[in-house]
């Protein structure tokens, strides 16, 4: 019996298979950390698992959780992150999200 692989969503904090969630990293960009998608899960560094929904990033948005998790100091800029959601749009979107 295969393993799934079990995360905690940094938004509304439900755990869920990973293939679920949108892997993030902290990226420095020169002018400053910044979190930035990692769908194919290959990025280096520490990760951080997020339902890809606006909701959810809000949340996690608003509770600081993006540097606690990822273990960096200071504000992170979310701009990547959040024009690659709003990419994505709600057609692309998991269908079981809260």
């Amino acid at each position: 019996m295969p393993h799934e692989s079990v995360r905690t969503c940094l938004g509304c904090r439900q755990r869920a298979a990973r293939h679920e969630l949108l892997r993030v990293v902290a990226v420095d960009e020169g002018s400053g950390l910044m979190v930035v998608p990692d769908p194919a899960r290959r990025r280096p560094g520490r990760g951080a698992h997020l339902h890809p929904t606006p909701e959810c990033l809000a949340l996690a948005l608003r509770r600081r959780a993006f540097a606690r998790a990822l273990r960096v100091p200071g504000p992170l800029a979310s701009d990547p992150l959040e024009r690659y959601l709003a990419r994505l749009g709600p057609q692309n979107r998991p269908e079981a999200q809260p």
